[in-house]
C-alpha cells in the first residue's frame, strides 16, 4: 500500500476519487495532463493496493474508494509510534542523570580559554 501510495499522481488520483465516487478512468484522464492507459496503470496500483474497488457497468468501470486499509496502516504506525515514544522515554530517563555528569565534566576538563595561546595561533 504504501509503494502505491508514494506517487504523486496515485495519491492525486485517489483524492479525487475519494471526493467524487463513481468515476471512470475516462473521466479522471480528463483532468490529468496524462493519458487514459498511464491513469490506468494508476489505477491498477491503487487497486492492487485494495485502495479502490471497481465496479464494471457496462462497458465503463468504476472506481470507489476503499478507506479501510490506510485506516489500518493509521493504526499501525500509531501502535509503531507509541512504542517508540515508550523507548525514548525510558532512554531519557536512563541517560538523563549521565548525560548532566558527562556534560558538567567536559566543561571542566576543557577550563577558561587561555588568550595567549589564541594570540600564538593567530599570529601564525
Amino acid at each position: 500500500m504504501f509503494g502505491a501510495l508514494s506517487d504523486p499522481t496515485r495519491r492525486a488520483l485517489l483524492a479525487t476519487i475519494a471526493e467524487r465516487p463513481a468515476t471512470t478512468a475516462t473521466e479522471l484522464a480528463s483532468h490529468l495532463p496524462i493519458s487514459r492507459q498511464a491513469v490506468l496503470k494508476h489505477l491498477n496500483a491503487l487497486t492492487n493496493a485494495g485502495l479502490l474497488d471497481r465496479t464494471r457497468a457496462g462497458r465503463e468501470v468504476r472506481y470507489r474508494f476503499t478507506p479501510a486499509p490506510l485506516s489500518e496502516a493509521v493504526d499501525w504506525m500509531t501502535a509503531v509510534g507509541a512504542e517508540w515514544d515508550e523507548r525514548l522515554a525510558l532512554l531519557r530517563r536512563q541517560l538523563g542523570g549521565a548525560a548532566g555528569g558527562r556534560a558538567a565534566r567536559a566543561s571542566s576538563r576543557s577550563g577558561p580559554a587561555n588568550p595567549s595561546s589564541a594570540r600564538s595561533r593567530g599570529a601564525r
